[in-house]
C-alpha cells in the first residue's frame, strides 16, 4: 500500500526520533541523568510525557475497537483513562515528588525500600513485579505498532515488530529518560494534532454523531445506553454497572500507579508543576480519548450500512480508526501521516515502558541488591543491555497476540492495580502499614491477579473485572498483616511523610 512518499515521511519521522536520541546522549552523564533526566523537565514535557506514557496503542486502536464493538456502555472509558493522569499526578506525585527530591529517589522502589526499611525484600519483589507487569503491557503496544506497519506497507507480522523494535530500543538506549522525555513531547503533539483534524473527519463521513447513535440503536437498543442490562444475551455486552465500578477502579487507579507512569513524577524540575499539570492533563487527554471512541462508533455504522469492509483478522476491531481513515480521507499521503500519529500515540509509551524495565533491573535489582558498590558507568551499561533484553524478550512475546488489543492492555493495567495500588496508597497514608503488611500486600497482589485473570479468560468468566478481587485481597493482606505486626520505625515516616495529608508540611 505504501508507495515512496509514505516511505519518506516515515522515515523522516523515525530519523527525527533518532536524531533527539543522539542529542539526548550528550546529557548523560550519570545514571541520575539516564533514570531521571537530570530531574530537570519542565511543565509541558513533564505533563505531555504524563500523558503519553498513559497514551497508548490502546488510546488509538483500542479505545477505537472498543467502542466499534460495544459501543456508548463503553464511554465511561473517556473519564476514567485521563482521570487516571490527574490522579498519578495528585496522590502520588505531590508528595513522591516531595520526599524523592529530598531522598534521591531514582525509582518508586527507592521508595518502597526506604519507607518500609526493605532495602531487598520489598524493593526486589517490586521491582520484579513491575517488570513483569511492564512485559505484559508492553506486549500490548508492540502489538498495536504492528497493527498499522503491517497496514501500511503489507508486511508480515513479524517484519512490523522487527521494524518499530529497533528504532525505539536505539533511541532509548542511546538517550535514556532526557529522549524518552523530548521524543514524547513532540510524539504528543503529533498525536494531539492528529486526532483533532482526522477523527472529526471519520464522524462526518459517517454521517455524523446523531445518525451514528441511530444506526448503532439499529444493531442493539442497548448499543446507545450508558451501560448493558446484563451480560448474558451477547459477549461484547459486558459494560454492566457492577462492571463498570470495577472499570473505573482498574483504569483511574491502575494506570496511575504503574511504574512507567508512576516513575515520572520523579523527574519534573519543580514542585508548583503539580498544581495546574493534572488538569491540563486530564483536558488534553479527554478530548482525545473522547474523539477516538466516537471514530469507533462512525466505523461500526459504515460497516452495519455496507460503505466500509472489515479485515477478515481476529482482531478486526482494532482496525476501526485504519479503516475509518482509510475510508473518509482515501489518500496515501494522508494515511502516511495517520500511520505516524498512531506510532506516536503508541511508541511514546513503549519508549517508557522498556526504559522503566531497564531501570529497575539495573537500579533495583543489580546495583541496590547485588552490586552496591557497582560504579555509575556500569549500571549505565547493564541498563541499556537490559532495554535491549527487554525489547527482543517482549517483540518475541508480541509476534502472538490476543485478539483483541485492549484485553491484553487492561490485563496489564490489571496486574498493576493488584500488586502496587494498596502499598503506594497504604504507604503514603497510613502510618501503621508494615513492612511485612506491604510484602503480603504486593505478593498476594500479584498472586491472586494471575489466579483471577485465568480463571476469568479460560474458566468461567467474572462479573466485574478480575482485578476488583485481587485487589480487596491485596487490601485486606495489608490491613490484617500490618495490625499483626512490628510498626516501622516512627523517624523513617517523618522522612518519608507519611500520614493522611497530600501537599508535604
Amino acid at each position: 500500500m505504501a508507495d515512496m512518499l509514505t516511505i519518506a515521511l516515515l522515515g523522516i519521522y523515525f530519523l527525527m526520533l533518532l536524531g533527539i536520541g543522539s542529542w539526548a546522549s550528550k546529557k548523560i552523564h550519570s545514571t541520575s541523568d539516564y533514570i531521571v533526566a537530570g530531574r530537570s523537565l519542565g511543565f509541558w514535557v513533564f505533563t505531555i510525557l504524563v500523558v503519553c506514557s498513559i497514551c497508548s496503542g490502546m488510546t488509538l486502536l483500542g479505545v477505537a475497537g472498543f467502542g466499534f464493538s460495544s459501543g456508548w456502555p463503553g464511554i465511561w472509558e473517556q473519564i476514567f483513562v485521563p482521570l487516571a493522569a490527574a490522579f498519578c499526578i495528585i496522590v502520588f506525585g505531590v508528595k513522591l515528588h516531595h520526599v524523592g527530591r529530598d531522598r534521591g529517589y531514582l525509582t518508586v522502589q527507592d521508595y518502597f525500600a526506604h519507607r518500609f526499611e526493605s532495602p531487598a525484600a520489598m524493593r526486589g519483589m517490586s521491582a520484579v513485579a513491575g517488570i513483569i507487569v511492564s512485559v505484559i503491557y508492553l506486549v500490548g503496544q508492540y502489538t498495536a505498532i504492528s497493527i498499522v506497519l503491517a497496514w501500511l506497507f503489507a508486511i508480515q507480522h513479524w517484519q512490523a515488530l522487527l521494524i518499530a523494535g529497533v528504532i525505539i530500543t536505539a533511541y532509548t538506549v542511546i538517550g535514556g529518560l532526557y529522549a524518552v522525555s523530548w521524543t514524547t513531547l513532540v510524539q504528543g503533539i503529533i498525536l494531539i494534532i492528529g486526532v483533532l483534524l482526522m477523527a472529526p473527519m471519520v464522524i462526518i463521513k459517517a454521517g455524523g454523531l446523531t445518525h451514528v447513535s441511530q444506526v448503532l440503536a439499529s444493531v442493539d437498543p442497548n448499543f446507545v445506553q450508558p451501560w448493558y442490562p446484563s451480560p448474558a444475551y451477547a459477549a461484547y455486552a459486558y459494560a454492566t454497572p457492577e462492571f463498570l465500578i470495577s472499570f473505573g477502579l482498574l483504569l483511574t487507579i491502575g494506570l496511575a500507579c504503574a511504574p512507567h507512569v508512576i516513575n515520572n513524577v520523579l523527574a519534573a524540575r519543580e514542585a508548583r508543576y503539580f498544581q495546574w499539570a493534572p488538569l491540563v492533563a486530564f483536558a488534553i487527554y479527554g478530548v482525545v480519548m473522547f474523539l477516538v471512541k466516537f471514530a469507533g462508533f462512525s466505523v461500526r455504522a459504515l460497516v452495519e450500512e455496507g460503505a466500509v469492509v472489515m479485515p477478515e483478522v481476529p482482531n478486526a476491531a482494532d482496525f476501526a480508526f485504519v479503516t475509518g481513515v482509510e475510508f473518509a480521507m482515501p489518500n496515501m499521503v494522508i494515511w502516511a501521516l495517520f500511520a505516524v500519529i498512531v506510532l506516536a500515540a503508541v511508541m511514546s509509551t513503549t519508549d517508557r515502558l522498556i526504559l522503566t524495565i531497564g531501570t529497575m533491573f539495573a537500579w533495583d535489582v543489580y546495583k541496590n541488591i547485588f552490586r552496591p558498590q557497582a560504579p555509575d558507568k556500569e549500571v549505565l551499561l547493564v541498563s541499556k543491555v537490559a532495554v535491549v533484553f527487554a525489547a527482543g524478550g517482549t517483540l518475541l512475546l508480541a509476534v502472538n497476540p490476543p485478539a483483541l488489543l485492549a484485553w491484553l492492555i487492561w490485563m496489564g493495567i490489571g496486574v498493576m492495580l493488584s500488586t502496587f495500588a494498596v502499598p503506594l496508597l497504604a504507604g503514603l497514608y497510613w502510618k501503621g502499614a508494615t513492612t511485612k503488611g506491604a510484602i503480603a500486600s504486593m505478593a498476594l497482589g500479584l498472586v491472586s491477579a494471575g489466579v483471577f485473570g485465568y480463571w476469568h479468560q479460560f474458566v468461567a468468566k467474572l462479573p466485574v473485572h478480575f482485578s476488583l478481587y485481587a485487589l480487596t485481597v491485596s487490601a485486606v493482606a495489608m490491613i490484617v498483616v500490618s495490625l499483626l505486626t512490628q510498626k516501622n520505625d516512627a523517624a523513617i515516616l517523618d522522612e518519608t511523610k507519611t500520614g493522611w495529608f497530600i501537599q508535604p508540611r
